[in-house]
């Protein structure tokens, strides 16, 4: 057959258009999953971490709900980034994911091509003709698992009249060599960022009889490699930490794919005796080969994360220049819920540097030099780094799809580190300004004023130190505490105003700058004690659900020494 006798315009857009719907439906389907799932991902991947064998569990699941051991594999370069994971707890779950990615290439070898227009039709209906949201996201998922099958469809037609045409012949007899195939599998995951993708691709020139079987599992080993590259890509400019994980990813496929490559023929002989349909025979290769790998590697997790760690050691070294987020990371807001756990955890580093500008401030400001109320004054900077980025990663979840429960959790978010930045900013603003006059014009607080304010200074530093607590641990026994605490401040606050207008006529020089260097002090303490208020109300009232870091035993509990609320005088 001649270039002439084949219409290449209509291959090509029946190829290339198949491909587009074909990836544009796993995208929609991945995405949609994401949002039903979120919930049970990150309890999944927090919880079920404390062996090995439990991570591949965690790992094969998640990523077989999700589609896709790419994001799977981010996800845990972010839990390890964040510390809330060992490098050997992901080990487990990075080889899971491989195993759970094998579900979507026994999806694809079923014979439901043909149903491709009925699952559109039933995803649409459910998408538009339904009102609730969770409904609809199930639609979109349903909507996008009908588009694959009809890409793989729109694919399967346009290579049809490939089969004689004998450039295309020579280029696949060119690529029966399995170290190319290799090369050539993970080439094109790398670029589609999909291993699902590839797999599809690979069935349906196996199931037209355009490749052979060793052919074909050679290119999915290919894709194993070329699946590796998103997680490379998301450890870019992380932690160190983030980087071993890549390496462990990319150290355990490219290991797999080395030890069977010789073995491609005995693979293919052993898949044969289980089907004849070329696209199962590659669905059983995919799902032995990763399954194979885990049971052998599994043992030797705990090497391979050593290795890692000794070729990528972690340096202890102080980066000048401002503070930078921690568990913020740009490719998790694909997953609103998993997001959002790092933002609360984001807002609990955030929470901390406030509580330390909070609690250094009033000594400065009271009887401190210039000096170290400008120190005090600095110290908002950081704060202000955190909050910027904090806003700025809820901008991007806020694009997604979400839920109900995300929406609130997001607008719970972003109220916290709102409250948080405004305490920050009385600290940088008003009580700045009130050291500043008091150093200006030598302003001596008298014995009997210093006593009242300290007993108000604790008392708020207290409640702080309470509702950051209760932000970083979701707890709401301190929230209520933080909340109750609001009539014991307007007392202390109303005796220092008392006590402040009897000294208003006291003789003794600077007597109106010292009465409005004290009552703003006053004032300014109120409000900080609010703004901690309003923080302890968002988590009381259930809109700070963080759930990702593991609790620590009970018996450690124990041992830890109880706060005390600072004695009212």
């Amino acid at each position: 057959m001649h270039l002439a006798e084949i219409e290449v315009g209509t291959m090509a857009m029946g190829l290339l258009g198949g491909l587009a719907i074909f990836l544009f439906g796993m995208e929609m389907m991945t995405d949609s999953l994401k949002t039903v799932a979120g919930d049970g991902m990150r309890t999944l991947l927090a919880r079920l971490t404390t062996n090995r064998f439990k991570g591949v569990l965690a790992g094969g699941v998640t990523t077989a709900i999700i589609q896709s051991s790419s994001v799977t594999t981010v996800l845990t370069v972010g839990f390890v980034s964040a510390g809330l994971m060992s490098l050997q707890q992901s080990v487990g779950i990075i080889m899971g994911a491989e195993i759970g990615t094998t579900i979507t290439a026994q999806i694809i070898a079923f014979k439901v091509t043909k149903y491709a227009m009925a699952i559109v039709t039933v995803g649409f209906i459910l998408k538009f003709f339904f009102k609730s949201e969770r409904v609809k996201q199930y639609g979109v998922m349903i909507l996008g698992f009908g588009l694959v099958f009809f890409g793989m469809n729109l694919m399967k037609d346009a290579m049809g009249d490939l089969k004689e045409f004998p450039p295309f012949i020579e280029f696949l007899k060119s690529i029966d060599n399995p170290f190319l195939a290799v090369l050539a599998g993970a080439a094109f995951t790398g670029l589609v960022q999909s291993s699902s993708a590839t797999t599809g691709v690979v069935i349906v020139l196996a199931s037209g009889g355009l490749i052979s079987l060793e052919t074909g599992i050679a290119l999915v080993l290919g894709a194993n490699i070329g699946t590796c590259v998103t997680a490379l890509l998301a450890s870019i400019g992380k932690q160190r930490e983030a980087v071993q994980t890549a390496l462990i990813h990319v150290t355990f496929n490219m290991a797999g794919v080395i030890l069977w490559f010789a073995f491609i023929p005995f693979l293919a002989d052993f898949v044969r005796g289980f089907a004849t349909d070329p696209a199962r025979q590659i669905a059983h290769a995919h799902t032995t080969f990763n399954v194979a790998n885990t049971l052998i590697f599994i043992w030797f997790a705990g090497g391979l994360a050593t290795l890692v760690q000794r070729l990528l050691p972690i340096k202890e070294t102080i980066i000048p220049g401002r503070l930078r987020p921690k568990f913020l990371d740009d490719n998790l807001a694909i997953t609103p819920a998993l997001a959002l756990d790092r933002v609360e955890l984001e807002i609990g580093r955030l929470g901390k540097r406030v509580r330390n500008l909070v609690e250094r401030a009033p000594e400065a400001i009271m009887t401190g030099t210039t000096e170290q109320i400008r120190a005090v004054e600095r110290m908002d900077d950081d704060v202000d780094v955190l909050h910027k980025a904090i806003v700025s990663h809820l901008s991007l979840i806020s694009a997604k799809t979400l839920g109900k429960k995300e929406r609130a959790r997001m607008q719970g978010s972003l109220a916290v580190a709102n409250y948080l930045e405004n305490m920050a900013d009385i600290v940088e603003t008003n009580l700045v300004s009130v050291g500043l006059r008091r150093t200006r014009h030598d302003v001596k607080i008298s014995p009997g004023t210093q006593e009242l304010l300290d007993a108000l200074v604790d008392k708020v530093v207290w409640a702080v130190r309470r509702s950051v607590r209760s932000v970083r641990k979701n707890d709401v026994a301190n929230a209520n505490e933080v909340i109750e605490a609001k009539m014991e401040v307007t007392r202390l606050a109303d005796e220092t105003n008392t006590h402040l207008m009897e000294r208003l006529g006291a003789p003794g020089g600077h007597r109106g700058t010292a009465f409005r260097v004290e009552s703003e002090l006053v004032e300014s303490l109120k409000r900080i004690y609010y703004l901690a208020k309003r923080i302890a109300r968002t988590v009381a009232e259930g809109n700070w659900p963080l759930e990702a870091v593991p609790p620590k035993s009970k018996k450690k509990k124990k041992k830890q020494k109880q706060e005390q609320p600072p004695a009212a005088t």
